[in-house]
């Protein structure tokens, strides 16, 4: 799976969409941004509901190409700024991060 088909894949709203399309092999859900620098992957997608520029960074420090954010949560101009100058695409779902989490173990381990 790519992460430019990941929007329609699982129905996201993209609100950042500068960013370079590459495979993604895998998700990494946390709100906890010092576990992600831990254990993410590059190939990752980030799941959370960490929704600040402080997110944007752990993400580039990381690797991954995009975050999406869970549960409609409201995202600062802030963090699509920061994003569009890293980026790292942002993605929005109304889904709770263990359900968005299966569905794209299920989409990036079928494809």
């Amino acid at each position: 799976m790519n992460l430019r088909e990941l929007p329609e894949a699982l129905g996201l709203e993209v609100l950042q969409d500068t960013f370079a399309d590459r495979t993604v092999t895998g998700a990494y859900t946390s709100d906890l941004l010092s576990d992600v620098m831990a254990h993410a992957d590059e190939r990752d997608v980030l799941i959370t509901i960490q929704s600040h520029k402080n997110t944007v960074a752990v993400a580039t420090l990381v690797g991954v190409g995009a975050i999406i954010l869970c549960n409609n949560r409201p995202v600062p101009e802030e963090m699509i700024q920061a994003a569009r100058e890293e980026e790292i695409g942002i993605f929005v779902s109304g889904e709770d991060q263990f359900t968005l989490s299966g569905k794209v173990y299920r989409i990036v381990h079928e494809s």
